[in-house]
């Protein structure tokens, strides 16, 4: 006669997860996610938390199937904390748990990003040519193998910090690069790329800009600018410009702008030209787009650079 083993009712097994730890009130806690799917629901590109979650459960070990107890999360998250915001913190603040092989995978995955997110917003201010991921590469670990800063490119423009008490103190408020991490996303490594190689210059490197003009009707420039989705203000998030996500027609054209050449209001028209990055004209022109419907315009008026600073 066959016998029943019991399973205990705290136990779950699951196969096939990527884990999510977040130590907290002494206690270690863990949920169960879908592999590769962390990174996308924490850069915006995955929502649905279904997705995510293999279970909306808390574990104190996935591996053992052992669930964490009401009275252990009640103790570490607080008596009237919900379940899903409990899941929730772990999920944003937790560690990520990889093997070596995938956490391999996820680097090299990042690392791409970032160079080609830096090679599509630099050039070189000489000729105004951008540069190939692979030279912004080596540029880069040039910056890592030095402890994160370089003596400049010849030519470059930059000043290398001169030895001396000065020099050593400068040299510690710029800006340096030690290599990609997977903690953090594409978009805010590449952001700390770009600063370290403007402010080190181990190639002749400046932001790429666009000259533009952005025409639209003043009837509209006080208007509330509609909420952007989820994405947007992530993104926006990421390069510390949530600014972007609230305000007026004008305050959400304006944000886009880096540099204003002229700005000025003729008859029922407004009009402003300016410096804008190249990676931010066509969120501009499809924001132009929809908040006048079709009644604004912005022109290409020239392809330019700017030293930052300028």
């Amino acid at each position: 006669m066959p016998q029943n083993i019991n399973q205990p009712s705290n136990q779950i097994r699951l196969t096939n997860v990527s884990l999510v730890r977040l130590k907290k009130g002494k206690k270690r806690f863990e949920i169960a996610c879908y592999k590769n799917k962390v990174l996308e629901y924490r850069s915006g590109v995955e929502t649905d938390l279904d997705n995510v979650l293999q279970i909306p459960s808390v574990f104190l070990s996935v591996s053992k199937g052992q669930t964490a107890p009401t009275e252990d999360l009640k103790k570490a998250f607080g008596p009237k904390t919900p379940l899903n915001d409990i899941i929730m913190e772990i999920l944003n603040k937790g560690e990520m748990q990889v093997g070596e092989k995938e956490r391999h995978a996820q680097l090299e995955r990042v690392h791409n990003e970032v160079l080609d997110i830096v090679a599509g917003k630099l050039v070189d201010p000489r000729s105004k040519r951008v540069y190939t991921t692979g030279m912004i590469e080596k540029a880069l670990d040039q910056l890592s193998s030095h402890g994160g800063a370089a003596h400049k490119s010849e030519g470059s423009g930059t000043a290398t910090p001169t030895n001396g008490e000065s020099g050593k103190e400068k040299a510690k408020e710029m800006p340096t690069w030690t290599g990609v991490v997977t903690t953090k996303s594409a978009k805010s490594q590449a952001l700390d790329a770009m600063k370290a190689l403007i402010a080190w210059q181990p190639i002749p490197v400046s932001r790429a800009r666009m000259r533009l003009r952005v025409t639209c009707p003043t009837s509209i420039l006080k208007q509330a600018a509609k909420a952007p989705t989820k994405k947007e203000a992530q993104d926006d998030a990421a390069d510390g410009e949530s600014e972007k996500s609230t305000g007026t027609v004008k305050d959400r054209i304006l944000s886009y702008v880096e540099q204003v050449e002229t700005q000025d209001t003729v008859g029922q028209e407004w009009e402003i030209v300016g410096f804008v990055e190249p990676g931010a004209f066509r969120g501009l022109g499809e924001f132009v787009g929809s908040e006048t419907r079709g009644k604004g315009r912005v022109e290409v008026l020239d392809m330019a650079v700017t030293h930052e600073g300028d």
